[in-house]
């Protein structure tokens, strides 16, 4: 006969053997904050209040609040409400913003000149209490553009520059990711170089270095000693007739290996915190078989080349998101786009031992 003194047993056993399985939350923790970015749940179409109370309900560390138009005005007394409420809640805020880059495909002149957006973006962010401005150059699509990706360079370290000082006495530095396509790892290595690192670093992005056709471990290596912030998702990799195809998915549903990925984040990027960037069921392909294909692309190296076929080749491929037919876009999109983040900080929590709040 099973007493209940054999089940208690048991469940002690169970528990104890399992806080000994590799990356397991009680057995491997990891010094390392874990929040998200607010584009991960864009379909909400949240305010900065909404989505502080949200990232409590998620018990996450930190939000980055990636665009401006997360607030309701840029007025010193709103910032500073929002920045009482989410130091209220225990949940510590970064700010981020677009394209500054004025000739870049994606500039919106909605904020004025380029410098003026910068300029904009750096007083969110001291006002915000924050030392982090995360923003991006462009997109893939500046590689057609006349000049190609070397033009956007020239105006994007034109920008900065001309923000320099406010930028250091704000004690804000800017955080330029690698952004949809738009450079390797090695390319924005250089730029913020050429920048000056004591106010320019890097939002490192895991995902984006697929759609520029690296391994996300050879981006870490690249970009994690200027890393301020992050991007964190997963990635899928698969062999198509024309080249590849890459699409993102949850944490722990792509081809990174996430365990070794933050043992060596760990190393280079010493408090940068984890920010999610769920982005699931974007796909996008890549014809690099078709000579057409390289006109744009020739400025990619061999090696990272080598890391990106070489994931394709173990990849599987994924399906894109679709909303059922018999629900309405907008909340098939929102409820998807919730499920896949906290999914996602599930396992960051569980399997990789990340987060500081238990």
């Amino acid at each position: 006969m099973i007493t209940r003194r054999h089940v208690l047993q048991s469940l002690a056993a169970t528990t104890a053997a399992a806080t000994f399985l590799p990356g397991f939350a009680q057995g491997k923790r990891r010094n390392l904050k874990l929040g998200f970015d607010n584009f991960s749940i864009r379909a909400f179409g949240w305010k900065a209040p909404q989505l502080l109370d949200y990232a409590a309900t998620q018990k996450v560390d930190v939000v980055l609040f990636s665009d401006l138009d997360v607030y309701e005005n840029h007025s010193d007394a709103y910032l500073k409400d929002v920045r009482k409420k989410a130091a209220d809640l225990g949940i510590e805020v970064q700010v981020g913003t677009g394209s500054i880059c004025p000739s870049a495909k994606s500039f919106n002149p909605k904020y004025g000149t380029a410098e003026e957006h910068l300029a904009l973006l750096i007083r969110v962010a001291k006002t915000m209490g924050t030392g982090v401005a995360r923003c991006y150059q462009g997109t893939a699509d500046d590689r057609k553009l006349p000049g190609g990706l070397p033009a956007r360079w020239k105006d994007t370290i034109k920008v900065c520059k001309a923000v320099r000082s406010q930028a250091i006495d704000a004690g804000v530095k800017i955080a330029i990711e690698n952004h949809a396509g738009d450079m390797q790892a090695w390319q924005l290595a250089n730029l913020i170089e050429e920048c000056g690192k004591e106010f320019v670093g890097a939002t490192l992005d895991s995902g984006n270095a697929t759609w520029t056709l690296e391994d996300p471990m050879r981006n870490l290596e690249i970009l994690g000693p200027y890393a301020v912030t992050t991007g964190i998702r997963d990635s899928m990799v698969w062999e198509t007739p024309e080249g590849a195809n890459a699409g993102w998915t949850a944490m722990g549903e792509g081809q990174v290996d996430w365990q070794k990925y933050f043992d060596r984040f760990a190393q280079l990027c010493p408090g940068v915190a984890v920010l999610l960037e769920i982005i699931s069921g974007a796909i996008r392909p890549y014809p690099f078989k078709q000579e057409e294909f390289w006109k744009d692309y020739g400025d990619i190296r061999a090696k990272e080349f080598l890391g990106f076929t070489t994931m394709a080749k173990a990849g599987k491929p994924i399906a894109p998101f679709r909303p059922p037919a018999d629900k309405e876009r907008k909340l098939a999109e929102q409820e998807f786009q919730k499920a896949e983040l906290e999914r996602s900080l599930k396992y960051c929590r569980e399997v990789l031992g990340l987060g500081l709040k238990t």
